[in-house]
């Protein structure tokens, strides 16, 4: 099964622009698991914009928010090579 990282943020902000590249940086290297990187745009939705404005970028790992204003890169390769395990909460 192929894990989900879910990126929540919104258009002109940098600290979104920097998780989205540790987050493609990720991606490429080599041995790193696969995932499926999904973006998600909080200005799309009142309640997502509610709940994420203060807090992004916020990063999810199928479903389970870990990282709040970056990506804690060396802790979310070791989530993904957990196959299968929920990760939990940090």
């Amino acid at each position: 099964m192929t894990r989900r990282v879910t990126l929540y943020g919104r258009p002109g902000c940098h600290l979104c622009h920097e998780a989205r590249a540790a987050l493609e940086g990720l991606r490429a290297e080599p041995g790193t698991p696969a995932f499926e990187l999904r973006e998600v745009d909080i200005e799309s939705d009142e309640q997502l914009l509610a709940a994420y404005l203060e807090r992004i970028p916020v990063v999810a790992l199928d479903g389970v928010e870990l990282y709040d204003f970056f990506v804690d890169e060396e802790d979310l390769r070791t989530r993904l090579s957990e196959s299968g395990a929920r990760p939990s909460v940090q």
